[in-house]
């Protein structure tokens, strides 16, 4: 019985895609083991605390899960990564990564659970206190071990305590402390987590005013801690301790806020060492009040740079993992066309040449396709990236380091007058790395807030440049809310910085108005103004977010050599209680 030529041809076909199945199914098992072995190089860099080595493995690693579409690790290292972006301080980064991870999980569990704590923990740190206690509760709800539902429970307790709710804190921590002492987990529980639940229970008393009963319980805490070597435990007790004597003996309260320095210290523990000295800068009772201000500035300069420098390597690791899992899919597309190009010239050359000359003509179209298409996407992102390191360079001040090292080598250094210029040129450098460390300071928004004001607007004036500012002390400051004050020293500074950058005025002139629903701040200056579609260039968009997002208003007049002049009104009294942090 004669067959068609098409029979053997379906019947070619399905052995070579048998083959090629075997050959997936061999590649898929090498990817799997790859990456595997990665992902457990980057938990113990992880545990070794190499945050950046342990970033750049988890990405490799979910780079090669993706090609065999592996969702329950991909969606395992999204979760360590977003873990990864909250110790180095990425709150923001770290809810974009969680977020990512939801399409990969089919059902709720462990995994969605993780994911919502995750999500609580950045919405507490971002100060979004309601949102955190929303996803604590979808956490406790997901988690299926009993033991793993302390931890959101707890963590709501302590939003509750942020929030200064001491009685819901009260009611949540003592519950799971009766908890604890039951037969069923008794043996589960960890000594260090009961000392949390103990001395948060202290703490959520003392603040609610039974002082007795809290000291009492930070004891045992703290005690509890000391027994089992549980250092980083300690540090807490001692931050809490320092409190409660703040007000009491600020002798113990100094004792024990040195403590906590110095176990956080030893633990490279950077928060808690800012908190510490937060309070002994705060009780003023020693001579080394001026030192443990220094501490606390040059480590809080320190983290904000480590914490901008991992958000840039993030970025770029990011950014090279989806390249390099571009390239790789483009050449094992082209491999795998070619090899089956090979097989079916090598059987079916005479009777299938014209289809062998379509694929080729066909190959060789989608190589030039993808080739454009990725030209065109790496050109893209490289001056993306060029522009923002090339801003980077610029705002660091890189043309006058530049040019002090030209004039060093170009000047006797002997001579005094040398010396003397190279110092005032070192001075204007040091000086502008201070304006941009003032641009980033916290802002007191208590009864020394005009005094703040009126210092930073001092520090543009120069012997040709005069700035006024009329009716500042009028203004009933004590009305107005600290983010709105927050926003409006926010403001000024941009204002500022504006006008030195681009405006070469010599006169500028801020009026302050107000009455009992409004404050307006009436801007003008004799500078040289622009044209209003330049204003994004110049960097006022986002004084102009600041202003939207207080529910105001702004109006700016300005063209090219008739001067800058802006109007902002914006009501007196916001309902959203921010941190200074989040505002800013």
């Amino acid at each position: 019985m004669l067959r068609s030529p098409f029979f053997y041809f379906f019947i070619l076909l399905f052995l070579f895609s048998c083959k090629e199945k075997e050959t997936i199914n061999l590649k898929n098992k090498s990817i799997q083991k790859e990456a595997f072995a990665l992902r457990n190089k980057a938990i113990e860099s992880f545990d070794q605390q190499k945050f950046n080595t342990s970033f750049y493995q988890f990405n490799k690693s979910k780079a090669l899960y993706e090609t065999i579409k592996d969702s329950a690790n991909i969606s395992y290292i999204l979760i360590r990564i977003a873990e990864i972006h909250q110790i180095n301080g990425d709150y923001y980064g770290s809810k974009e990564i969680v977020t990512e991870a939801l399409p990969y999980i089919k059902k709720k569990g462990d995994y969605t659970a993780s994911i919502n704590t995750k999500l609580g923990v950045a919405d507490k740190e971002l100060s979004l206190y309601d949102d955190a206690i929303y996803y604590y509760k979808l956490a406790a709800s997901e988690y299926t071990d009993p033991l793993l539902k302390q931890a959101p429970i707890q963590n709501i307790a302590a939003v509750y305590i942020h929030q200064k709710k001491y009685d819901k804190a009260i009611l949540i921590l003592d519950s799971l402390l009766q908890s604890f002492s039951s037969k069923d987990l008794k043996e589960k529980v960890k000594t260090s987590d009961e000392s949390v639940l103990l001395d948060n229970l202290g703490y959520a008393y003392f603040k609610n005013g039974d002082e007795v009963k809290g000291l009492n319980l930070m004891n045992e805490g703290l005690q509890n801690r000391i027994e089992n070597n549980d250092t980083y435990g300690s540090i807490e007790s001692y931050l809490h301790f320092a409190d409660y004597y703040s007000k009491k003996d600020i002798q113990k309260s100094d004792e024990n806020a040195l403590l906590a320095y110095k176990a956080a210290t030893k633990l490279n523990s950077i928060d808690e060492r800012l908190e510490a000295l937060q309070i002994l800068i705060s009780n003023d009772n020693t001579s080394n009040t001026p030192k443990y201000t220094q501490k606390y500035f040059t480590l809080n300069d320190s983290i904000i740079k480590v914490r901008n420098n991992f958000k840039n390597k993030s970025a770029k690791i990011k950014y090279d993992a989806k390249k390099e899992k571009d390239e790789n899919e483009k050449l094992r597309l082209e491999k795998a066309e070619n090899q089956l190009s090979l097989q079916r010239a090598k059987y079916l050359r005479i009777v299938f040449a014209i289809v062998f000359v379509f694929l080729v003509i066909l190959i060789v179209i989608l190589i030039r396709y993808y080739k454009n298409k990725n030209k065109a996407i790496e050109f893209k992102t490289s001056y993306n990236t060029e522009t923002r390191i090339a801003k980077k360079i610029h705002d660091e001040l890189a043309n006058d380091v530049f040019q002090v090292i030209a004039f060093t080598e170009s000047q006797p250094l002997a001579a005094e007058n040398t010396k003397e210029n190279l110092l005032q040129k070192l001075d204007d450098i040091y000086s502008r790395v201070r304006g941009i460390s003032r641009e980033n300071n916290s802002i007191d928004t208590g009864a020394n807030f005009t005094r703040t004001i009126k210092e930073m607007l001092s520090a543009y004036n120069t012997r040709e440049r005069n700035i006024m500012a009329t009716n500042l002390e009028n203004i009933h400051w004590e009305n107005i809310d600290d983010i709105k004050k927050i926003t409006i020293s926010r403001i000024l500074q941009e204002l500022m910085v504006n006008m030195k950058k681009h405006s070469e005025a010599k006169i500028v002139v801020i009026k302050f108005e107000s009455d009992h629903k409004s404050i307006s701040i009436n801007y003008k200056d004799n500078g040289k103004g622009c044209d209003k579609n330049m204003i994004v260039q110049n960097g006022l968009q986002n004084m102009t977010n600041r202003i939207l997002s207080a529910n105001g208003t702004i109006d700016i007049d300005t063209e090219p050599g008739k001067g800058f002049k802006v109007k902002i009104s914006m009501p007196q009294q916001t309902h959203i209680k921010v941190k200074e942090k989040f505002a800013s």
